[in-house]
């Protein structure tokens, strides 16, 4: 089980790294919202490693049976590798690829608030500026990225056990 974990977490690493290098490069030639969009479709394809790691330990290493539990716990944990690689890149992003990242993002979530009535504009620019100001504490900023991918891939995990579980006839 702790290979297939590994093995599968490892794929799903190797999967974010490489799409975040291909985001990181189109950074300035899309908007927030579909960079948001990108960001996202490439977590869940980088997770569903999860399903793939379940099914490999079911039927290659399990002889075809794996409870409902048994095939949670391995995607939680491939999931939270995962998770991890990603906070990690993230962080990497953000201080060293591209520092000006966070305050052109609140910039450009600014300036789409201005469509907002004055009163919901300066909530909305409150708001803002306490996210950007927790973001910009590091450790704060890699719990809640990892978290974001981890909850993602929780939910693939509950699928995928879901979907693959199979016990003794």
């Amino acid at each position: 089980m702790k290979k297939t974990i590994l093995r599968f977490g490892l794929y799903g690493v190797i999967t974010i790294c490489l799409l975040s290098i291909l985001i990181w490069s189109l950074v300035k030639v899309v908007d927030n919202t579909t960079g948001e969009i990108i960001g996202y479709s490439s977590m869940v394809v980088s997770l569903l490693f999860v399903f793939f790691g379940i099914k490999h330990f079911r039927d290659r290493e399990n002889n075809g049976v794996v409870t409902f539990a048994k095939a949670l716990l391995i995607g939680v944990l491939i999931s939270l590798i995962v998770s991890v690689a990603f906070g990690i890149l993230d962080i990497i992003y953000v201080k060293f690829v591209n520092p000006d990242f966070m305050t052109d993002y609140y910039e450009g979530m600014l300036e789409q608030a201005q469509t907002l009535p004055a009163e919901e504009f300066e909530i909305r620019k409150e708001e803002l500026n306490a996210e950007k100001e927790m973001f910009l504490n590091p450790f704060m900023h890699f719990f809640i990225m990892s978290m974001m991918v981890f909850v993602i891939g929780f939910i693939i995990s509950l699928l995928s056990a879901l979907l693959l579980q199979r016990k003794n006839n």
